[in-house]
């Protein structure tokens, strides 16, 4: 089959790539420019460049279905929530020329939306942290009953379109009223809502979906052992573990209901508290330590290649626990955050092992059940793109 993925510079494209590459499938790798991290792997058939869809998004789709013509592509698998969320939006347009398998629009729109889905959650009897809404700046922040400092700020969205095209929205954290104040201070009117929410002490914890039309057909599961920045955020190093009984209930009320179909993952952090998993967030699309899954016997691209073939997919939750995945690079990064900077600034979680302890992690480069993210030794070019891009950029 000639299938095309998106957003070649994603380590998730990588792992699609080497995946159904190594099956037989031609692969077509787009990315703003050549060459990108997955279009240098031996498994990508041919690079392609399409317009930044961030900035150009109008013209980046008409790129795309004029590619997906041109090279008679079967399937479309966009990577990330931009190029997703366009292609739902416009799957019409696909018709008859290539297979999407991914939600409808609607379904992507309110799993992209962290307010809607907390509402959602909230309805269907899901655990979230206590959280507080703020509509619009210059709304009064003070009544935040029920929430003890630190506070987590969260964006509604990840990703914002506005009139100067999309902009991206992060996560900050308060420890005190005059920092809660001087941060809000800060936010663009286009951020709002903005979403006050109590810090949840424990792990993080993925759960990892393939739908076929409102049907779980695979399942898995994964701990972030370190991340990058070490407060929170990126995974750099995690681990395969089993589904709970709670994660998999939440998991599957929220996406049963909003009939899902393809691949979405659920964040959660277990709260050590009382042990109960609360709702971080929904993300439609494939994520960045997919490579994780694989390895640990769950190939979703290829659950997700069959599906949008039309083939039958048995329901299978099966996988090996204990497998464990690191992006070396990120983890470089997360570990000279630890070093460089002040312990304060990193609005690390209580409990953090501290400095010391995290170069000796760090230096585990081996282990029984531990692979690497982008090196193969079958497949040296995309670590070697990675290196030296990331060397060129180094002043």
């Amino acid at each position: 089959m000639n299938v095309l993925v998106t957003d070649g510079d994603n380590r998730a494209a990588l792992a699609i790539t080497r995946s159904l590459g190594r099956k037989g499938h031609r692969i077509v790798v787009g990315e703003k420019s050549l060459p990108s991290l997955a279009s240098v792997s031996r498994y990508c058939s041919e690079g392609w460049t399409y317009p930044d869809p961030l900035k150009r998004p109008d013209d980046f789709l008409d790129d795309l279905f004029r590619t997906v013509r041109e090279k008679r592509i079967d399937v479309l698998l966009p990577v990330t929530e931009i190029t997703t969320g366009l292609a739902t939006e416009n799957a019409g347009r696909l018709a008859g020329a290539c297979r999407l398998p991914f939600p409808d629009a609607d379904a992507f729109r309110t799993a992209s939306n962290k307010l809607e889905i907390l509402r959602l959650a909230e309805r269907l009897g899901v655990p979230v942290p206590a959280t507080r809404v703020l509509h619009e700046k210059g709304n009064d922040p003070g009544s935040i009953a029920g929430l003890s400092y630190p506070i987590v700020i969260k964006p509604h969205r990840s990703r914002v379109r506005t009139e100067d095209g999309w902009r991206s929205a992060g996560v900050s954290y308060a420890r005190t009223p005059e920092e809660l104040s001087d941060l809000l201070g800060k936010k663009g009117t286009w951020e709002y809502p903005v979403l006050l929410q109590e810090r949840i002490p424990g792990p993080g914890v993925g759960v990892f979906a393939c739908y076929r039309y409102g049907e779980m057909v695979s399942l898995f599961g994964h701990r972030r052992i370190r991340e990058k920045p070490p407060s929170g955020g990126v995974s750099v190093l995690r681990e395969s573990v089993p589904v709970s009984s709670r994660a998999r209930a939440s998991t599957a009320k929220l996406l049963d209901h909003l009939k899902w179909h393809g691949v979405a993952m659920v964040e959660f952090k277990e709260d050590e508290r009382d042990g109960v998993p609360k709702l971080m967030e929904i993300n439609g699309r494939f994520w960045g330590s997919l490579q994780l899954a694989i390895d640990a016997g769950v190939d979703f691209p290829e659950i997700l290649l069959r599906i949008a073939n039309g083939e039958t997919v048995e329901p299978d939750f099966s996988y090996k626990a204990g497998v464990e995945t690191r992006w070396l690079w990120g983890d470089v990064d997360s570990l000279l955050m630890l070093l460089l900077k002040r312990r304060r600034n990193l609005d690390l979680p209580e409990g953090h092992p501290g400095r010391i302890r995290a170069v000796f992690d760090f230096l585990r480069f081996y282990g029984k059940d531990l692979h690497y993210e982008v090196e193969s030794l079958g497949d040296l070019r995309p670590f070697l793109h990675e290196t030296s891009r990331r060397f060129r950029r180094t002043p």
